[in-house]
């Protein structure tokens, strides 16, 4: 992504519905590959401490069973990362990147008392309209895909969207004298991805599995349940469930959580017990060498000793 996107060489490797969009802005081809390395990261980090621990992310665009067949994991993977590439050319617009865009438009509403309207917003209009573009192009890309797994791409990038654009909230800076702020000066902007990410794991959590069947004229998402609550706009949804994560299986995508560290104290998603499935752990002793004994010398650095101490690592079998 440092080097200038061309045309022939970078285009070409996108899906058709994705190859146009591509051609018609070069410019902003590099903050979706930004978005794109983000989604990565955010996405491990998020279930760093869980049985599914997003690792196959790295073998995008080459995807497994874990995230082509309408998994839970696959709607948190769809809607991350249509929230990331929106905010990403937000952000771009904001910053002077691309030429066709620039800040967000001032909001229509009064300013609170003592403040004033002014700074450069992140354009989340554009940012959405542009990034449902390329993202809904992928979600429809293939023509071997099902329709109902191209229905819940779409409703799951919509999700990340609408989650996108709820959080956009105010932001001031403060004018006056030695920091008095008599007058502040604000603007509209985006929160960092990781609470994007936040969110979106909560809604992974409560996700609804449907069925995509004919009601009225056209098919729409429905609860596969018939007890289970409508879908809303804000529900990331499902088709199949995932397998339990526990031991290898290509087939379903499941990598298994053998060797994997655990945490012998915890009662949560990492605890021995749920991420090694029963199977137990085994301990190792480690010894690692870690600054301390720090102390501050004028004038002006921090001089520290170099410490040895045993720890305990528990490692799933």
């Amino acid at each position: 992504s440092g080097a200038a996107w061309n045309e022939s060489q970078h285009c070409r490797l996108l899906v058709p519905e994705q190859l146009q969009l591509c051609r018609r802005h070069l410019e902003v081809m590099p903050s979706i590959v930004r978005a794109a390395r983000r989604t990565q990261a955010l996405c491990q980090q998020s279930f760093a401490d869980m049985r599914w621990n997003c690792s196959s992310i790295q073998r995008a665009p080459s995807f497994g069973p874990d995230l082509l067949t309408g998994t839970r994991e696959a709607a948190f993977v769809h809607a991350l990362a249509a929230a990331a590439v929106a905010q990403g050319i937000a952000r771009s617009c904001a910053s002077g990147e691309l030429p066709l865009c620039s800040c967000g438009p001032g909001p229509s509403e009064p300013p609170a008392p003592g403040s004033r309207w002014g700074g450069c917003g992140d354009n989340l209009s554009h940012g959405l309209q542009l990034g449902a573009a390329f993202t809904d192009g992928s979600a429809r890309a293939g023509t071997g895909a099902a329709p109902g797994l191209r229905a819940v791409n779409r409703h799951n990038g919509a999700v990340g969207r609408a989650v996108l654009r709820d959080s956009l909230d105010t932001r001031c800076k403060c004018h006056g004298v030695s920091g008095s702020c008599s007058v502040k000066t604000c603007w509209k902007g985006l929160p960092e991805l990781g609470e994007i990410a936040s969110d979106l794991k909560s809604r992974y959590l409560a996700a609804l599995k449907v069925t995509h069947r004919l009601v009225g004229p056209r098919k729409q998402l429905i609860p596969k349940e018939g007890d289970a609550r409508p879908v809303t706009e804000m529900d990331l949804v499902y088709l199949n469930n995932s397998p339990d994560y526990c031991t290898p299986n290509p087939q379903l995508g499941s990598l298994g959580t053998q060797d994997r560290p655990c945490n012998r104290s915890s009662v949560g998603s990492d605890s021995c017990d749920l991420l090694c499935c029963g199977r137990g752990y085994n301990t190792y002793t480690e010894e690692v060498t870690e600054r301390c004994h720090c102390r501050y010398r004028w004038c002006c650095s921090v001089v520290c000793r170099r410490c040895r101490r045993s720890l305990q690592r528990h490692v799933c079998k």
